[in-house]
């Protein structure tokens, strides 16, 4: 009895041996139709014309995926502009800083023009020399205004008009009262001027 027990064990071994697996059997099925790929179960629709729950899924995705892009680009072009406001409210607190000390470096330049001993006039050249290097450091400059050049609005205000003198040229700047400075492009001070007429 024993006998006959390995007897079938071993054709039972031999018969699962040699049968094909379930993917050979699908793969050599004849018949099949292998261009029509297998459709996902529950893709298609219900009898009654309802959406599956996979279509319903992929519909909720694809409103997510949506939204997603919608805020990610509004929260970039908010970053951005608020990096703008940001550089420009800095650069006009700069602007209005110098504006306010531009008054010391005219009464530098008076104190220079009405100094009487050389010595003097050394020292505060060297002050003046270090002011607009400090100037220079913030990205400020003097706007260069010469008398006899041609009277410009762009960089200039004509406090006073004066008659023009022997050799003079009309609206041509005669004597200026307060140096223009510039920061980068924008004038922050215009140069005041008298000019002739």
């Amino acid at each position: 009895m024993a006998k006959k027990k390995d007897e079938l064990k071993h054709s039972d071994e031999e018969e699962l041996m040699q049968s094909p697996l379930p993917e050979q059997q699908s793969r050599e099925q004849p018949g099949r139709d292998e261009a029509e790929p297998a459709e996902p179960a529950g893709a298609e629709q219900s009898a009654e014309g309802q959406p599956s729950e996979l279509e319903k899924a992929l519909a909720a995705a694809d409103d997510y995926r949506r939204k997603w892009y919608s805020v990610s680009a509004e929260y970039d072009n908010y970053r951005k502009r608020n990096q703008a406001s940001v550089a420009q409210a800095f650069a006009e607190g700069k602007a209005e800083a110098v504006l306010k000390l531009l008054p010391v470096a005219d009464n530098f330049g008076y104190a220079y023009e009405g100094a009487s001993d050389e010595k003097t006039r050394q020292g505060i050249d060297k002050i003046i020399k270090s002011f607009n290097a400090i100037l220079a450091s913030l990205g400020v400059e003097e706007i260069a205004v010469n008398v006899g050049d041609p009277f410009d609005e762009g960089v200039a205000e004509a406090i006073m008009n004066v008659p023009c003198g022997d050799g003079e040229q009309p609206n041509c700047v005669n004597r200026v009262l307060k140096k223009g400075y510039r920061q980068g492009e924008k004038v922050i001070r215009f140069a005041q001027v008298i000019v002739t007429s």
